[in-house]
């Protein structure tokens, strides 16, 4: 869904838009607020959802549309559910 936005708004937008801002909406919710922590910053003592993608998505947005292929380090809640950099022998892991 994200990248159909690409008609309307600049990559780097739409990244922001499904990570920063949906934080900040989220933590304006008040007690509605399902997380209990710091959403959207990558810092010490944040909930920390991190993906790695290979490619760079603000040039290429269409990266985040094929997740299995271009999403090489998923962590949700702190713990890792995929690293293929960990388990490749070298750069020239495909």
């Amino acid at each position: 869904m994200l990248t159909h936005l690409a008609r309307w708004y600049e990559n780097a937008d739409i990244l922001k838009m499904a990570t920063s801002v949906n934080a900040e909406l989220l933590a304006m919710s008040g007690p509605r607020d399902p997380y209990q922590g710091k959403l959207g910053v990558i810092e010490e003592g944040a909930l920390a959802d991190l993906l790695v993608i290979d490619g760079n998505p603000i040039d290429r947005i269409e990266l985040i549309a094929q997740p299995d292929k271009n999403f090489v380090v998923i962590m949700k809640d702190g713990k890792i559910y995929k690293d293929i950099l960990r388990s490749s022998p070298g750069p020239d892991r495909r």
